[in-house]
């Protein structure tokens, strides 16, 4: 378990940790519309994104993505807090995690619990996120080697569910996704989840609706 350990106490999870929120990219066509829409994200304040590899194009939409956004400055912010981490998400088959890898990926996430699949993702000395949603679930994505584990679908249980969970299982980490908003991302924070994860509802916000999610979730953490 000691790669699963250093990928837990590694950068990019650090960088999680501090920015409490992750906004999931599905499906953006065409890739000039992806590009802009982070951009848009990135101005709001965001700086973990994840693009989903539910289509095609979605590997190489990920490399493209991340090629822009290291040519974007980040005034006022030093090196190392302004990197932009860009994850694959909806990794469903083993054969997905060599693609997701070869873009770029910062990380990967899944919306289902496959070990073989944690285990090749941390030989590749990838981050990976994989999901459950009984306790029975949680616990073995976290023996597996999971970096974080995300609740899935988090609006399903509600944000009591990571609290009760935090009582016996204070270790496993949890980033609550499905269904979040404005209105109840904060309370799954505050109930003790190390951050979440948000698609839709943040892409059809306002910027200025964006801007204000993004404070009340990541706070002087940003």
């Amino acid at each position: 378990m000691s790669g699963a350990t250093d990928l837990r106490t590694g950068e990019v999870a650090a960088a999680i940790r501090a920015h409490r929120l992750v906004v999931i990219l599905r499906r953006i066509e065409p890739r000039e519309r992806l590009l802009a829409l982070a951009d848009e994200i990135v101005d709001a304040g965001a700086r973990i994104l994840e693009v989903t590899f539910d289509a095609p194009s979605a590997a190489g939409d990920l490399a493209a993505l991340r090629e822009h956004l290291a040519a974007r400055a980040l005034p006022g912010e030093s090196s190392e807090s302004a990197r932009i981490l860009v994850g694959a998400g909806t990794l469903v088959r083993a054969d997905q995690l060599d693609p997701a890898v070869h873009a770029g990926a910062d990380f990967g996430v899944a919306p289902v619990l496959d070990p073989a699949m944690v285990a090749r993702a941390i030989d590749a000395g990838l981050p990976f996120v994989p999901a459950g949603l009984t306790p029975t679930e949680l616990a073995s994505a976290w023996a597996a080697g999971a970096t974080f584990v995300k609740l899935f679908p988090a609006s399903v249980v509600g944000p009591a569910m990571v609290r009760e969970v935090r009582g016996p299982l204070r270790e496993i980490e949890l980033i609550p996704t499905g269904g979040l908003d404005a209105t109840n991302a904060a309370e799954f924070l505050e109930a003790g989840a190390v951050a979440v994860g948000i698609g839709g509802a943040f892409l059809r916000a306002t910027p200025e609706e964006r801007r204000a999610i993004i404070g009340s979730i990541a706070g002087d953490g940003r």
